[in-house]
């Protein structure tokens, strides 16, 4: 087999048809159109830190045949897969663990392939090797791809990538043909609560979930002030642009989802989901009112009506967040994977994830056991 390994500077320098073959279309953040739309709205590249570097293997005719979404990192922001004590530890023995190569979708807690392969799964081992090659030959300290899908998990290890196991909490569509027949798999007194909230949440406000040509511009401009208030508090400055907004606008409505509160026709609370093939990927949301409960209706409960009403199989709400659990949504691990180019750093990082792993899965555990559902 001949194949050739390409690094790039921008995923719009290869053709979306190429790209969007590799990708498939169950995933909305590894299309051409959403990871170039973070390129041209200056969101990534620049001054971000997050520098575009996808990785191409082209087949023996030259056409390009699978990828890696890859990113020169010269920090670890915008990643919610915490890395910071390795690269202080890497400092401290006098090595720099910057820049490193990161092998993700920006800002973006979903799972969802990392290994874009169409229909050539044999070029995974091939894929895998540019870019320990990209670290060894650059002097990157390490690669890191985040928030795999599961089914790719295996590629990853069967390389000799480290495993590292976090916790997110998603809720799973069980065949519920209704809200209310969600609340019925749940204990009495946890359904009568959230029955209270969403109560309290709606009272005196107006929720529309919009999609498609039912987003207006009007309906960015509020949205982008809710999200700044949340970005600015959470993480000091806001990782998309206003621009990033108006292109989800032009080039994605029809995968998006806009739940938007109303206070006498004033839009004051929204929450942006992205619609995948089987899933609903909660993502952002902001407020300009402090209403009891209307977090949790606009990104849980809203999340849970578009799940049933679209027919998908699951909601993933983010990164983070106990308080999720008491609404539906169950522990489910993540997995990412991590290649360390010095053998003793690699040892070092190995043992310690073999003690956070078990750590990991005994927090799944026992958050497990208080899930709002009934027993038995």
């Amino acid at each position: 087999m001949s194949v050739a390994a390409h690094i790039h500077q921008s995923v719009g320098d290869i053709a979306a048809h190429d790209w969007d073959r590799m990708a498939g279309d169950g995933n909305p953040f590894v299309s051409h159109t959403f990871l170039t739309l973070l390129e041209e709205s200056g969101s990534v590249g620049g001054r971000s830190g997050w520098a575009p570097l996808p990785i191409v293997i082209e087949d023996e005719a030259g056409r390009p045949a699978a990828a890696l979404p890859a990113y020169l990192k010269r920090h670890s922001q915008g990643e919610y897969v915490f890395d910071h004590a390795w690269a202080d530890a890497w400092h401290r023995a006098g090595g720099a663990y910057y820049p490193k190569l990161q092998i993700s979708v920006p800002f973006t807690p979903a799972t969802g392939p990392r290994l874009l392969l169409g229909d050539r799964p044999d070029l995974a081992p091939a894929l895998l090797r540019a870019a320990e090659m990209l670290c060894e030959e650059n002097e990157l300290s390490s690669a890191h791809a985040t928030f795999i899908a599961p089914e790719q998990v295996p590629l990853f290890e069967a390389a000799g990538w480290m495993p590292r196991s976090d916790l997110q909490f998603h809720w799973r569509n069980h065949g519920y043909a209704s809200f209310d027949d969600f609340l019925g798999a749940l204990s009495s007194d946890k359904r009568k609560n959230l029955r209270k909230e969403r109560a309290k949440a709606q009272d005196g406000v107006t929720i529309r979930a919009l999609t498609g040509d039912a987003i207006r511009p009007e309906h960015w401009d509020a949205f982008w002030q809710f999200y700044q208030d949340t970005g600015a508090r959470k993480w000091g400055t806001p990782y998309l642009t206003r621009a990033a907004f108006s292109l989800l606008g032009e080039r994605m409505a029809d995968k998006v989802l806009l739940v938007l509160a109303f206070i006498d026709e004033m839009p004051v609370a929204g929450a942006l989901n992205f619609i995948g093939a089987d899933t609903l990927y909660g993502r952002y949301w902001g407020a300009v009112v402090d209403k009891p409960f209307l977090h949790f209706e606009l990104c849980y409960y809203q999340a849970i009506d578009a799940a049933i009403a679209l027919g998908l199989s699951r909601v993933e709400a983010g990164a983070q967040g106990q308080h999720k659990l008491a609404r539906g949504y169950e522990p489910v691990q993540t997995v990412s994977a991590h290649y360390i180019v010095d053998p003793q750093f690699r040892a070092a990082v190995a043992d310690y994830l073999v003690r956070e792993r078990a750590g990991i899965a005994q927090d799944q555990l026992v958050l497990g056991q208080h899930t709002p559902f009934r027993k038995g």
